[in-house]
């Protein structure tokens, strides 16, 4: 299947008509080609935007609001279909995307469709002086999103939706080695009276295509999510530039597990927290960190669990475990953990490579715990994204709050206790922009996302994302 770049509500070729084949991770396999995007392609995109934007701008919060929500609706009645394209593209078990991607890309929409007709802005009356202070919330204009691979459409949705709900207009690229799903996305987008030009999706390289969006002088602000080296990149570029930036970007998450915590429940979260999506997701908590005195029986039952999730082709319904998202990403991984080997980290479960049957070519791995010595190896500080989890013991709250915080990110953080003032300590200390207490993955989309430290700049979700599309304007007027 060849996608196309979707440009001023058309369908179009990239300009050089140079393509990129699209890999299926569970087989190996090319089932496609997407345009490798350049600077004329970005241009196009950015014209097309500019000349929507007065018109969309001046929309009505009840319109927008009214064609957001039917994308929604679009999106929940071709559940099946667009689950169906993500795990193809992905590699993440259809049954997955089908009861959390998909669902929460509709809800992306949903949420600020509504949202926007709430988003207040602010008045001040200044008392003894006779004068009044409003602060208007005004659109940027054309503004860049750019968006990973793990959680295509979810991630892809959860930029533009408030960015396009706030009156801008968007130049957008989704990853090159999961597109599908933003070029369906593009059908929906017409059958819900979306204008063209509001939405621009431009296809290929980062390196080419994403640059060629950071680097142009009219794009007014970027949304990115993704790796820490290229969120520095993007801010070298676009900061002396002036523009907004919102930068999600890696994490190496701690999960604190304390002996009192509620032994059940935490055993069957912590192994979804650490294999979620073959453990490509930002807050996944790769670093587990155990007190000493439950260890040992963590230790055993965490690995019995471990040898019951089902390694297969992401559309068996039986299947826990897919393939990773690509060849490459599956070498880093594997280099990982001889690099864990070499630390004299010790496999305690998996670490090698998976050939399912028909698909020996696909990208599978075993799921993997590593028991180390030190929260200082290189397994314990970089960044892995795959299934792969490091556990260690403790023995002191100070300890193990010192572990946690040590490293250069702080996305997220787990916490499992019972004591109540354990845990209002830890939250406070934890360098972390998220903390999860006795739960993981838990999102209310009212609320701030984002990280510290190499975890990012700036917050998403709720009125932050509309915050963050729009500009604030102070008028004081002396009656």
């Amino acid at each position: 299947m060849n996608i196309q770049n979707y440009i001023n509500g058309q369908y179009e070729n990239p300009s050089s008509n140079e393509w990129i084949n699209n890999y299926c991770p569970a087989n190996g396999e090319v089932y496609g080609q997407i345009p490798n995007s350049s600077n004329e392609d970005v241009e196009n995109a950015y014209i097309a935007a500019k000349s929507a934007f007065p018109s969309w701008s001046q929309t009505t919060l009840e319109e927008r609001s009214r064609i957001l929500i039917k994308i929604s609706e679009l999106l929940e009645t071709n559940l099946q279909r667009f689950a169906e394209a993500e795990s193809i593209d992905n590699g993440k078990p259809i049954s997955l995307a089908k009861s959390i991607d998909i669902p929460r890309a509709a809800s992306n929409f949903r949420f600020f469709g509504n949202a926007i007709t709430q988003f207040a802005s602010e008045s001040h009356e200044s008392v003894g002086q006779d004068a009044i202070n409003y602060t208007l919330r005004q659109p940027i204009g054309v503004v860049g999103c750019i968006s990973p691979w793990n959680l295509p459409l979810y991630l892809f949705t959860w930029k533009i939706a408030p960015a396009i709900a706030a009156g801008n207009c968007v130049v957008a690229k989704p990853s090159e080695v999961t597109p599908m799903t933003a070029y369906l996305l593009s059908e929906i987008l017409k059958e819900a009276g979306l204008p063209k030009g509001v939405l621009n999706i431009v296809h290929g390289l980062g390196t080419i295509a994403g640059q060629a969006i950071i680097e142009h002088p009219d794009i007014k602000a970027i949304s990115f999510t993704g790796g820490t080296e290229t969120g520095a990149h993007i801010a070298k570029i676009a900061a002396p530039m002036f523009k907004k930036l919102s930068l999600e970007l890696g994490g190496k998450n701690p999960n604190i597990i304390f002996s009192d915590c509620d032994y059940n429940v935490m055993l069957d979260t912590t192994i979804r927290s650490s294999f979620a999506n073959q453990g490509q997701i930002c807050l996944c908590g790769s670093r587990i960190f155990v007190e000493a005195s439950i260890y040992n029986k963590f230790k055993t039952d965490f690995v019995e669990k471990v040898k019951q999730l089902k390694i297969g082709h992401p559309s068996e319904k039986t299947t826990n475990i897919g393939a990773l998202v690509s060849k490459s990403h599956l070498e880093k991984v594997l280099d990982y953990i001889e690099i864990a080997k070499e630390e004299n980290g010790k496999i305690l479960y998996g670490g090698n490579k998976v050939k399912v049957e028909g698909y020996e070519n696909g990208y599978y791995l075993e799921p993997t715990i590593i028991e180390v010595e030190s929260d200082e190896c290189r397994v314990n500080q970089e960044e892995i994204f795959g299934p792969v989890v490091t556990i260690m013991p403790f023995n002191t709250e100070d300890e193990v709050l010192q572990m946690a915080n040590k490293v250069k990110y702080g996305l997220s953080a787990t916490l499992w206790t019972n004591d109540l003032k354990r845990t209002m300590r830890i939250s406070n200390q934890l360098q972390t922009g998220i903390v999860w207490v006795n739960t993981w993955m838990m999102r209310d989309l009212r609320t701030p996302f984002g990280g510290i430290k190499a975890s990012g700049v700036g917050r998403e979700g709720g009125f932050e994302a509309l915050r963050f599309f729009t500009e604030a304007k102070n008028v004081c007027i002396k009656y």
